[in-house]
């Protein structure tokens, strides 16, 4: 099993930055890709940035040049640094991480909220 835990999330004002965190623990033999979904109130929860084992990295349209994804591999970590923001990126941020173990599996973390005023 492998535990994500978050943090990094708040309330903060249009144009400001916030930095989420997400580090992994338990029995890990390998992560693969990890990455970054945000589920607004009444949405469906949609992909803002993942990066592959290689440090290969994708961005969501409407979070590109404004966001940065990057992970410490020596940590099982991942990082979301958010910049500029908007009233838009307000929801709830969960961190994904893929695990090879004795199978292939998936893990989630369990959210954290972000809260940008206008």
């Amino acid at each position: 099993q492998v535990q994500l835990v978050e943090s990094g999330g708040g309330l903060v004002q249009a144009g400001g930055s916030l930095r989420l965190s997400c580090a992994a623990s338990g029995s890990i033999t390998s992560i693969d890709a990890m990455g970054w979904y945000r589920q607004a109130l009444g949405k469906q929860r949609e992909l803002v940035a993942v990066i592959t084992s290689g440090g290969r990295t994708n961005y969501a349209d409407s979070v590109g040049g404004r966001f940065t994804i990057s992970r410490d591999n020596a940590k099982n970590t991942v990082y979301l640094q958010m910049n500029s923001l908007k009233p838009e990126d307000t929801a709830v941020y969960y961190c994904n991480v893929a695990h090879r173990g004795l199978g292939y599996n998936v893990y989630w973390g369990q959210g954290t909220q972000v809260t940008v005023s206008s």
